[in-house]
């Protein structure tokens, strides 16, 4: 799972008291939800609410351990409810999340623009249009959903992270921030995943922003509350890396993996070994990583981001890259899978198409350093070539 990680409800709760030495771990925070569903669901079984809370436990568990077998309970779940009761709008929103879940997002903005106009003042449906219109590419859609869900429910913690990821994607990272720091502020302290979650958040943002030592501060103290949670083992990583604490990268990196062992942390893993000049060990990770990603390729929740890039900057077989690149497209047109496609399509030497594409990458505004370095490159390769005139 990537980013979609941006795709945030923070409505459950728990204790973060739970991991005190010798002490064995409370319920996380879906954990204590799934348990307390399924309960409810044996005295009363034809109570169709129980099930779209358990299904939303079971997708908040798919969060916090980055198991998507969760998914499928959730599905499951949210099928009896919908057989039950046909009609119920609670287990429709229940299934647009979990579309998004799976990164179905045409999918999902489909089935949430009918519950949109059944439930006009329904702030959540308005933050899962925000999240498909976003990986869509639909920016401006995006932004007035999240307008709509501020003006119905001021300062709400959803609608204040989904705001916060687009200052991001606009290059306002101060302002990004703020709204981050407004959402874990308005977050009760038992809800320690989600807060878990926002300080990881903020510790990227703040790693974007140069501030070295408050994102540190920021991915420990995620750390700190959920232990080994896997988003925050790679928010540090991310220090680290910036550190040039490289092996420390890859420790955490390796734990993270053997966490959640997804394709895309297997590369994040292989590309810190490259840094850590462990380049045996790199070679296997990639060489591991491959087969892993081509195998979802073809599904809504896959590693073709990171494929791209293996493709382009380690395989050196860009023809690879771009028909990814291009599948891809077919599905969405964020800034990230765009910078992607111009990535590839300057690799395979198509400068002009290549820096066409990512100006309308630049036009959003992202101050992503990747991104940035991409399309520095190809500005310059295509005015190597004559394809653009020189600035």
């Amino acid at each position: 799972m990537n980013r979609a990680n941006l795709i945030c409800l923070i409505t459950v709760a728990a204790s973060s008291l739970a991991f005190g030495e010798g002490a064995s771990p409370a319920p996380t925070p879906a954990e204590a939800g799934i348990q307390k569903a399924l309960a409810l669901i044996a005295k009363q079984p034809d109570h169709i609410p129980y099930y779209n809370a358990l299904a939303m436990a079971y997708a908040r568990r798919a969060r916090e351990t980055s198991d998507v077998a969760f998914y499928q309970k959730a599905e499951d779940t949210v099928a009896k409810a919908l057989a039950m009761a046909p009609d119920d709008s609670e287990a429709m929103k229940v299934r647009v999340w979990l579309l998004l879940g799976r990164h179905e997002f045409q999918q999902a903005l489909d089935a949430a623009t009918p519950l949109n106009k059944k439930m006009p003042d329904d702030v959540t449906v308005y933050g899962y249009l925000a999240d498909a219109n976003t990986e869509l590419g639909n920016y401006a859609a995006a932004v007035n959903d999240i307008q709509w869900m501020l003006r119905i429910k001021p300062g709400n913690i959803a609608g204040l992270t989904r705001a916060a990821y687009q200052r991001e994607l606009h290059g306002d990272i101060p302002g990004a921030l703020d709204l981050m720091q407004m959402a874990y502020d308005a977050t009760p302290y038992q809800e320690f995943e989600d807060r878990a979650w926002l300080l990881t958040q903020m510790s990227h943002l703040s790693l974007l922003g140069g501030d070295i030592p408050k994102a540190e501060r920021f991915a420990t103290g995620a750390l700190g509350l959920f232990p080994s949670y896997h988003y925050a083992l790679a928010a540090l990583a991310q220090v680290r890396l910036s550190q040039n604490r490289n092996d420390e990268a890859v420790a955490l990196l390796e734990q993270r993996y053997k966490a959640a062992p997804h394709a895309e942390n297997l590369f994040s893993l292989a590309e810190a070994l490259k840094r850590a000049g462990r380049e045996k060990e790199a070679g296997q990770a990639f060489a591991a990583f491959e087969p892993l990603s081509l195998k979802e390729s073809n599904i809504g929740d896959n590693s073709n981001h990171e494929l791209m890039a293996y493709y382009v900057d380690d395989a050196r077989q860009p023809a690879k890259a771009l028909e990814i690149a291009e599948r891809e497209l077919q599905r969405r047109r964020d800034i990230l899978t765009i910078d992607g496609y111009a990535w590839a399509l300057a690799a395979t030497g198509d400068y002009a198409k290549a820096y066409a594409e990512m100006q309308k990458v630049l036009a959003v505004g992202t101050k992503d350093p990747k991104i940035r370095e991409h399309a520095r490159v190809i500005a310059e390769r295509a005015a190597a070539v004559g394809k653009v005139s020189r600035s």
